[in-house]
């Protein structure tokens, strides 16, 4: 490992770490004459566990859109691929909608203890296999295809989800536009939070045992097939790595942009482009932004509550992507 790469995992650390501890002991009481005081303290046990509970749901959605947005950004070689080029949040989001539509017209609720999150998994899944089958020529997958697929799925699918919102009674848009926004859950689902965490450590896994092939393939086709690479299993596989993260963390905490979009840049900043630290570089990247977010929310009340961590993340991310994009220091080989 490079001194630079160690000096990059170091930073990335600290600020995760730094992040977690504020998270914990944040914390805010009403005062005197309305509106609520911000405390540093350590929390009482019922409140820790709440906490601990967002944290923990940061980590790894943070976690799994960092590395599915360092994934695309190989398959597709555009600075610009994140999760969303996929169509999953969109995806996401329909399915969320039609079980809405479908449990009013039904006489259910669903919105609360984790009702929302398997017809968001479904939505999210197919999503994924629409783009998967409409992405391949010959039967591989092409990266030009499978981006221009990508947009009009997810096009279609924010389409259709805007017009059941016509469908729907009025409260029950509330409870969608909320999902929309992202948020952190402080009691997630035990199932979806530990899917989201065994999928994240899986897939790390893999990208990292093939990190010297994933070099291989940022170089070109036909460099990577004369140094004998097998580029369709490796695309079909950077896919459905970066799928199965995706589905998984928009499950879990909605669908949060720019994290995908900027994690992967943020590392390469720091720790060059070699995917032996990349990869794990990436995944720190990703806590540590959407951490930070979910830290810095707490801070923020506009009078109707905190701010969603969803917007503070487009808030703060797209003026970093606009200055990476004007610098010309977000790609670099």
């Amino acid at each position: 490992m490079t001194r630079r790469g160690l000096f990059g995992l170091l930073v990335l650390a600290i600020i995760v770490l730094i992040a977690a501890a504020l998270r914990l002991s944040v914390g805010r009481i009403p005062a005197e004459g309305g509106g609520w005081s911000i405390i540093l303290a350590w929390p009482p046990d019922e409140l820790r566990a709440l906490r601990m509970g967002a944290m923990v749901s940061a980590l790894a959605a943070g976690w799994s859109l960092g590395l599915a947005g360092l994934l695309l950004q190989v398959l597709l070689r555009n600075p610009l691929a994140s999760p969303w080029i996929l169509g999953l949040s969109s995806g996401a989001g329909l399915g969320v909608m039609v079980a809405l539509a479908l449990s009013t017209f039904a006489g259910l609720s669903i919105t609360g203890g984790g009702g929302l999150v398997l017809p968001a998994v479904l939505g999210a899944l197919g999503a994924l296999a629409l783009t998967w089958g409409l992405g391949r020529v010959n039967g591989v997958l092409d990266p030009l295809r499978l981006l221009l697929v990508g947009v009009v799925v997810a096009s279609l699918a924010g389409a259709l989800s805007m017009a059941l919102q016509d469908i729907v009674p009025h409260g029950l848009r509330v409870d969608f536009l909320d999902w929309m926004m992202g948020r952190i859950p402080e009691a997630p689902a035990r199932s979806v939070l530990w899917s989201s965490l065994v999928v994240a450590i899986l897939v790390t896994s893999a990208s990292w045992t093939w990190a010297d092939r994933i070099d291989l393939a940022c170089l070109g086709d036909d460099e990577a097939r004369s140094s004998g690479l097998h580029l369709a299993r490796m695309r079909t596989g950077l896919f459905l790595g970066a799928g199965a993260l995706t589905a998984t963390a928009v499950a879990l905490v909605g669908p949060i942009g720019f994290v995908g979009l900027l994690a992967p840049h943020l590392a390469r900043l720091l720790v060059g482009p070699c995917h032996r630290i990349l990869v794990p570089a990436t995944c720190l990247a990703g806590v540590a932004m959407l951490l930070s977010a979910e830290t810095i929310r707490q801070f923020i009340d506009l009078g109707g509550g905190r701010l969603h961590v969803g917007v503070l993340t487009a808030l703060l991310g797209g003026p970093f992507f606009l200055w990476l994009l004007c610098s010309g220091r977000g790609w670099t080989r």
